[in-house]
Parts: structure tokens; sequence; C-alpha cells
């Protein structure tokens, strides 16, 4: 994408991508492959957020398994990776999960398991929200992610036949 983005947004259970990106993004940037450094803003299940309460979650019970998770290894990495990317750890309900998994799949065509959707309910709760841990309804417009919103019209759609999709990626 030419450089790092603004923001980063991903579902968080045991919490070793957001570490894992974060890691990646210094790299980056000490190595001058990238100007900027993004807010990591992770979101949690509300029935597994021990992050976000910060408190060990004995029972987590969420629809996103794979973010089930009540004591994650990598607590602490993340709440530095949150905490030096000035982002932030919100939560989001079961309810907000289907949505958002049924939304991707009904205006985009893509179906994602529960976790994944998790994420893009968390961006839904940051544009529409002033409540939420991390309000893109705060952010002055001068400030939207211009390359990306270059390549977005740039892209192309594509047949979502086998064929199609291979000579798109080059293979």
């Amino acid at each position: 994408m030419g450089d790092a983005p603004d923001f980063h947004l991903l579902p968080v259970g045991n919490a070793g991508n957001i570490t894992a990106y974060w890691s990646g993004y210094r790299e980056y940037l000490a190595r001058e492959n990238s100007t900027k450094l993004p807010a990591m803003i992770g979101f949690q299940a509300a029935g597994a957020a021990p992050i976000f309460h910060n408190r060990i979650v004995e029972k987590p019970e969420t629809i996103a398994s794979a973010i089930r998770i009540g004591n994650p290894a990598s607590w602490k990495q993340a709440r530095a990776a949150i905490a030096e990317s000035k982002g932030a750890i919100d939560v989001v309900s079961d309810e907000e999960i289907v949505t958002a998994q049924s939304w991707l799949a009904r205006h985009e065509g893509i179906f994602v398991e529960p976790a994944s959707a998790a994420a893009i309910a968390g961006l839904f709760k940051c544009c529409d929200s002033r409540e939420a841990a991390y309000s893109f309804q705060k952010i002055p417009e001068a400030e939207d992610p211009d390359a990306i919103i270059k390549q977005m019209e740039e892209l192309k759609p594509v047949a979502a036949t086998i064929n199609d999709v291979r000579h798109a990626i080059g293979q």
C-alpha cells in the first residue's frame, strides 16, 4: 500500500496478532520502509474481554470462538502496542458481530467467521458512536486515508470464478 495505514483494526483474542502487527510496523518504520505508525485498534467480544475490562474472564462466552479467550497469552504486549500506538481496545457484542458478518455477506459477497467479523463490527461502532473507545467521528476530515481511497478508485471488479481470480492476482 506504499505506507502504513492510519489505523489498523483487528479482532483480539490471545492478542498475538495485535502484538505481531505492531512489531512489524515498528520494524518497517525503523528500516524507513514506512513513514508513520498506525493506531492499533483491537476488538474483543463483550463476553470475552479481559483486556478491555483489565481482568481475567474465568468463563469467556461468545459466538466468536477464535477470540473466546479469558486470559490472553500476549496481554501485556497488546497493552503496550495499544498505548504506544495511541490506539484503543473496545468490545463488540455477539449481535454486532453477527450483524457485521451478515453485512459483509450481503454487500460484499464475503463470508467470514465470527471473530473476523468482530473487526468489522468494531469499525461500524467507531464510525457510528462517539462513545466508542476510538471514535472516527472525532477525526478531522482532512485526515482521511487518501492513499487507500485512491487505491479503492483504481480497483476493478473480478468475476468470482477460480480462473478470473487467478488471472487477477497474476497466477
